[in-house]
């Protein structure tokens, strides 16, 4: 996708992101993970509304990734004093939305797959294709590296998270591997160790897939964060407002359906996951595992009916 400051990442499932939001002029919207700006600048377009005289909607823009914010600023500069970007991350949706007047809100998303921008960085090493730097934090104010996690941590612990956040069950065999090849100095290097530890062949998903996901969500603490941020998006939604989420692997899919069954304040819009069509799939790759799931705030005496 190209706009007038250059080419961003392909946003998944925009159409069905704008339906699902149930996004109209007027309407208050809270992007958790701003990523390119793509959903962002979609839900905009639907909810500022036509002419002077129109239903002037707003939108908040969350991202931890300071280089996220600056990018796509200036995408978003055409919408004025409607869109409102802050360098954070959505564990601190709540307090940041009320300081920015967004509570109660019509909509809050998450869409918690990398941009490309992150993957096609040279200094992150958030791919497996580059001899990037072991850093994979979205933000510097981070204390904890890949490089530290990889070169520094026991075989156990380093087995475990792999397993944990990777679901690799060729972990310990991995972090073998791993430590026996100290020093690793980047991710490309990285990358080679696992593919060959694995066993795993090359097809269409790389060898080392699993353990650099892993190691991506222990350094930025994503489901610790993904559980703040779901409750505390539940408690900025207005009634009647819907929470769309866009999940790239079962652990955080799993994860956030197990909080929606389990909330006293949402229901589940539709039961079962939305996917990509198959156009948008042959169109971008990248959306083939994408997994986008609905749920609606609940009337508060709805919420007490559950209780009865």
């Amino acid at each position: 996708m190209t706009g007038a400051t250059g080419t961003y990442h392909w946003p998944v499932m925009v159409s069905e992101v704008l339906e699902s939001l149930g996004v109209h002029p007027g309407g208050t919207y809270i992007d958790c993970t701003l990523g390119d700006g793509g959903h962002s600048v979609a839900i905009l377009e639907a909810a500022v509304g036509p002419g002077p005289d129109g239903m002037h909607g707003r939108l908040l823009g969350l991202d931890a990734d300071p280089e996220a914010i600056v990018a796509t600023s200036q995408r978003l500069a055409p919408y004025g004093s409607s869109a409102v970007l802050v360098n954070t991350n959505f564990e601190h949706l709540e307090k940041t939305a009320a300081s920015e007047g967004f509570t109660p809100a019509d909509g809050v998303l998450f869409d918690l797959g990398l941009s490309s921008r992150q993957l096609d960085a040279e200094d992150r090493g958030f791919s497996f294709k580059r001899p990037a730097t072991l850093d994979m934090r979205f933000s510097a104010e981070g204390e904890l590296t890949a490089d530290r996690i990889v070169n520094e941590w026991p075989e156990e612990d380093l087995a475990n998270l792999i397993y944990q956040f990777g679901e690799e069950p060729k972990s310990r065999r991995i972090a073998r591997a791993i430590v026996r090849n100290r020093t690793i100095t980047d991710a490309k290097h990285l990358a080679d160790i696992v593919g060959r530890a694995s066993g795993y062949r090359k097809g269409r998903t790389h060898p080392a897939t699993r353990t650099f996901q892993a190691l991506r969500m222990g350094v930025n603490h994503e489901i610790e964060s993904l559980q703040a941020g779901l409750d505390q998006a539940t408690n900025v939604l207005d009634e009647g407002g819907r929470l769309v989420t866009i999940s790239y692997h079962s652990l955080e899919d799993r994860e956030i359906k197990r909080f929606v069954v389990g909330s006293e304040r949402l229901k589940a819009v539709v039961k079962k996951v939305i996917r990509p069509s198959k156009a948008e799939v042959e169109r971008n790759p990248r959306s083939r595992s994408a997994k986008l799931r609905v749920a609606e705030r609940l009337k508060p005496e709805t919420d007490a009916s559950r209780d009865r």
